[in-house]
């Protein structure tokens, strides 16, 4: 009787819905993780067969994967907080909804208020949607103040209804064209990759988290980044690299002709228009600028 073939090894990941979706999806396809989505569709197709993929809003992500529905996911670090739940962090990646970055936790009250520090909220009205960290916040500093959830347009709110909003802020733009100013940062959030404790317990699992980990990283690095290769004149090869900047040092390769080198390089893309035409006068040519995927350390 022939052996019943082993199911093969599958990581339940999930993906946060909301704002936070078309930047994951995008670094998820850079770094090599394609997903097809419908456009009512919370159930991504991965390219990958030994990954399944579910979408959910970023803050309920951190309670599945405590709980083992999912073996790791992505999500805030502060959704993460907010929950109260014990997770691993297997890495942390500074983009947010509006683009690459860290985003802000902050108190803000009204232009006007008469508070100036957050001792100042002592019996006082806060609104958030992230009530966990607020009071876990406020708790810390030693004030007790009526903290509310708020279901939106958070910016409007004071001071009619509430003395103080706790919101999220990339640029302050918002805060500052609702009349509002901060008073405190409360803390900085990335979006992490997050497993589940059990789950890492699998040397397969862990093993894929990382590779997962390591691949969005290594996307990470390349926003911004280009290559850059050109062929050179072995007499011009000394020019060329004192104005050439690399990550580390660049690729010199021979070429057919003896009298020629090829060179390859990565470079910041912002550095790319000014350095082709300094390269150029140092006696490089058949210059190529092309993008980048990954860049892996």
């Amino acid at each position: 009787m022939a052996r019943a073939t082993p199911p093969a090894p599958l990581l339940r990941l999930g993906l946060p819905a909301g704002s936070l979706k078309d930047m994951t999806l995008a670094l998820l396809k850079k770094a090599g993780y394609p997903f097809a989505l419908g456009s009512r569709s919370y159930v991504p197709k991965s390219s990958d067969p030994e990954i399944e993929a579910r979408m959910f809003r970023a803050q309920e992500i951190p309670r599945y994967v405590a709980a083992g529905n999912f073996d790791a996911g992505l999500t805030g670090q502060d959704m993460v907080v907010e929950a109260g739940v014990d997770l691993e962090e297997v890495e942390t990646f500074a983009y947010a909804r509006q683009g690459f970055g860290r985003v802000r936790w902050v108190v803000a009250v009204p232009n006007d208020s008469p508070v100036r520090t957050v001792r100042d909220l002592m019996g006082k009205r806060v609104a958030t949607e992230a009530v966990n960290l607020t009071r876990g916040y406020l708790k810390r500093h030693g004030v007790t103040a009526a903290v509310e959830y708020s279901w939106g347009a958070t910016e409007a709110k004071p001071p009619e209804l509430v003395d103080a909003i706790v919101e999220t802020t990339e640029t302050g733009s918002s805060l500052k064209a609702n009349n509002l100013r901060i008073v405190a940062e409360i803390m900085q959030s990335s979006t992490a990759l997050v497993a589940n404790r059990s789950a890492l317990k699998d040397r397969w699992k862990r093993g894929k988290v990382a590779e997962i980990a390591m691949m969005l990283r290594g996307a990470l690095i390349a926003e911004g980044m280009v290559g850059l290769k050109m062929n050179v004149p072995r007499r011009s090869l000394k020019r060329i690299l004192a104005v050439l900047p690399a990550m580390k040092r660049p690729t010199i390769a021979p070429l057919s002709e003896a009298s020629w080198v090829s060179v390859e390089t990565v470079i910041e893309e912002r550095e790319a228009r000014p350095l082709i035409a300094r390269l150029k006068a140092a006696g490089a040519t058949g210059l190529v600028e092309y993008p980048l995927n990954k860049v892996i350390p």
